[in-house]
């Protein structure tokens, strides 16, 4: 209406007879008016930033703006602002302690999976994934190790954005869970304080403590393994291979996400006192504990309560009644009674191929590697191939030749495997370093052959904690029952008698 008052307006003051007006110029003699600055938001998308970051694009990303070409405008960009490399001087103004303790958090170093792999094969601890060294041909296993895990273990830390499938690809440093992305794409600008579970997937997937909670156990690679399909042939692939869903941990059915249980304060520094444990919450309401309870959990009238941090919903934390947890403290981890199923990954074979024969691998391409997977499908089946086989170094972007490949001797979910720990504690455990490291020249020499660990325990077992918690039930005896080896040391016997434990 205002703009048809203005129109009127203008009509009468400057007449609207056609003879009283020019004809309008041809388009080849217009003057178009074109700015001689432009903003970034002039030709980038615009997120977000939520009500905490009220900054311009430069003051994070840096470069020029505004500006009058696009060259100008990238001048000293930074396309990556809360990368580890950049975060202390974009994020540390204003969280430097938090900056400082994740930089040697296990979130930021990965030094425990580092090491246990470098140490299995021969190699010294490091402090961080980025002391790993460098060895373009290695010539010993130990090198050759280390290669594996900067190319292809290595592929959820940090330093990387992780590959390209929809439910994988994020943010790195800060952004790695702070940032949201979605559907393989970035969705806003707003750093968030308290991240989604699908923001820790984006990482724990697989099959690796993460994915299980959710129920999910990854397809074998073989094509033929790998269902359901759709209609046009496709298979939805959110994270690189299809998975089997099965039955989820007893806390995501309660409507518990990830951060309920492990915090900012667990995830985000090295101290050892905040690393959470069944105890943590699962324990007599009478203990006079309550300081060490975690942030979410209160007592209340001798209950335990917890409060959801997505939707704020209140649940009360069952106590221990059951007199097996009295009867076996400190002597049997929570999940070996616990635990519904478990991880098996039996016989891991890793081959680093410098080489151009892709054949044994035409119904393996899937196998959680995007790099495989292009690289493969587009040898065999694309009209033109890579100048060489490659993976990308996960630290330094760099490209040296060779294409780690994998595969399994068995694959199966199926009732957890006990055995002890250091302490002599039972625990389930799984064939983390069942490994063997093979590596094929570009002269097809292979120069090590299915090398196994220099340094690891019998099959590989090594203790971790899955992420499948459901009731006991009756069966609980019966795993002791079958690793009744496990038990009937002296040890054990001395404080748990054969009675005791009904063999």
């Amino acid at each position: 209406m205002i703009y048809a008052i203005l129109l009127i307006s203008t009509l009468l003051i400057t007449g609207c007879s056609q003879e009283e007006t020019e004809p309008p110029k041809p388009l080849s003699e217009k003057t178009i008016a074109t700015p001689e600055k432009y903003q970034c938001t002039e030709c980038h998308q615009q997120h977000s930033l939520g009500d905490s970051h009220l900054l311009s694009c430069t003051d994070c990303h840096k470069g020029n703006s505004p500006s009058s070409s696009a060259e100008e405008a990238h001048s000293g960009l930074i396309t990556q602002p809360a990368h580890p490399e950049y975060m202390a001087q974009n994020c540390g103004p204003c969280h430097d302690s938090i900056i400082k303790e994740s930089l040697s958090s296990l979130h930021f170093t990965l030094k425990n999976k580092v090491n246990m792999i470098r140490q299995a094969f021969g190699g010294d601890a490091l402090e961080s994934l980025v002391d790993i060294p460098i060895k373009q041909l290695p010539e010993t296993v130990s090198e050759l190790s280390d290669d594996l895990l900067r190319r292809r273990c290595l592929r959820c830390h940090v330093y990387y954005e992780g590959d390209p499938y929809t439910n994988v690809l994020h943010g790195t440093g800060c952004a790695a869970c702070h940032l949201i992305y979605d559907d393989g794409q970035l969705q806003s600008h707003s750093f968030i304080k308290s991240p989604p579970d699908s923001q820790c997937l984006h990482c724990h997937y697989g099959n690796f403590v993460g994915a299980d909670y959710y129920g999910r156990y990854e397809h074998d690679y073989h094509w033929d393994y790998r269902t359901p399909y759709r209609k046009d042939g496709t298979s939805n692939r959110p994270f690189g291979v299809e998975f089997h869903q099965l039955t989820p941990d007893i806390h995501q059915l309660a409507g518990l996400i990830c951060i309920d249980c492990h915090s900012g304060k667990e995830l985000m520094t090295a101290n050892k006192e905040h690393k959470i444990s069944c105890h943590s919450c699962h324990r007599d309401a009478k203990e006079n504990e309550s300081s060490l309870l975690p942030d979410n959990v209160v007592k209340e009238n001798q209950r335990l309560i917890l409060t959801t941090k997505e939707d704020k919903k209140k649940i009360e934390i069952p106590q221990l009644q059951h007199p097996a947890h009295k009867q076996f403290a400190g002597q049997v981890q929570c999940q070996v009674c616990h635990a519904q199923w478990a991880f098996t990954d039996k016989g891991t074979h890793l081959l680093r191929q410098d080489e151009e024969d892709y054949d044994p691998f035409a119904a393996l391409s899937v196998q959680g590697s995007f790099e495989v997977e292009v690289e493969v499908e587009t040898s065999l089946y694309g009209d033109e191939s890579y100048p060489y086989p490659w993976m990308a170094d996960k630290i330094t972007g760099e490209t040296p030749r060779g294409l780690w490949l994998q595969g399994f001797e068995l694959r199966r979910w199926e009732f957890p495997l006990i055995c002890k720990d250091s302490k002599e504690v039972l625990h389930i455990c799984r064939p983390i370093l069942d490994l063997y490291l093979t590596y094929v020249d570009e002269e097809e020499e292979v120069i090590i052959d299915a090398a196994p660990p220099a340094h690891s325990p019998p099959q590989g077992l090594m203790p971790y904690i899955p992420h499948t918690t459901g009731k006991a039930g009756a069966f609980y005896k019966q795993r002791l029952i079958e690793n009744r080896s496990l038990i009937e040391d002296p040890l054990f016997l001395e404080k748990h008698p054969r009675e005791d434990v009904n063999l």
